[in-house]
């Protein structure tokens, strides 16, 4: 992945300064471009298909259609493309939500230093 240029990221969560922080914190990585940001599930499935990224980093919990959910409709667009659920539920029932629904990994909020870097890296390359 890393030799055909950047890993392309689309950003989901449904708070302004997550999302904030995330673009800040990422955008400062030299292998990694934010193509995107979406504040809620139900602009997945048009982002995905018009701004093509390598990895989706989502938040489980946002009202409406939450980042379960959401990832079907990521599925249904590009059935290939990893999503890295983010949640604040750090517990097995999530967690084993999050990979019944297609997660290709699952980051709790409260690890994401180092965590979330190693992850996307991860999920990119296996592409």
């Amino acid at each position: 992945m890393r030799g055909r240029g950047k890993i392309r990221l689309l950003l989901v969560d449904d708070q302004p300064a997550v999302l904030r922080g995330l673009r800040m914190w990422l955008g400062l990585e030299p292998d990694l471009l934010i193509v995107g940001e979406a504040e809620s599930g139900a602009e997945v499935g048009d982002l995905v298909d018009s701004l093509h990224p390598d990895v989706v980093v989502m938040d489980v919990e946002m009202p409406g259609l939450n980042g379960l959910d959401a990832m079907a409709v990521v599925h249904a667009v590009r059935p290939a493309l990893p999503v890295v659920i983010l949640s604040f539920h750090d517990d097995i029932e999530t967690r084993a939500r999050a990979w019944v629904a297609g997660a290709a990994a699952f980051v709790a909020k409260h690890e994401l230093e180092p965590v979330l870097l190693r992850t996307i890296r991860a999920v990119a390359d296996r592409r």
